[in-house]
C-alpha cells in the first residue's frame, strides 16, 4: 500500500476536489471564507502540497454536496 501523499489514490481525491469546487461554481476564496480557512489552505490542499484529512474532507464534502465515497471514485 503506497503510504505517500503522492499515492494514485490520493491523487483522484485531489482531482475530485477541484472537480467538486468547480461544479458549485465556487473560488478558492469563496470555499475559503466558508471553511474559516485561508485561500492558500485551499490551494495548497488542492496542489497536494497539504495533506488532507478525513476531517477537513468532510467539511469539504458537506460544502459541495458530496459524500466522502464520492472522492474515492
Amino acid at each position: 500500500m503506497d503510504k505517500t501523499i503522492h499515492s494514485t489514490k490520493y491523487k483522484t481525491v485531489l482531482q475530485n476536489l477541484v472537480k467538486a469546487r468547480h461544479e458549485s461554481g465556487l473560488m478558492q476564496s469563496e470555499v475559503a471564507e466558508k471553511l474559516n480557512k485561508p485561500q492558500s489552505f485551499v490551494s495548497k490542499v488542492e496542489r497536494g502540497e497539504r495533506r488532507l484529512d478525513v476531517v477537513e474532507l468532510e467539511a469539504f464534502a458537506k460544502l459541495y454536496k458530496k459524500s466522502l465515497d464520492w472522492f474515492l471514485k
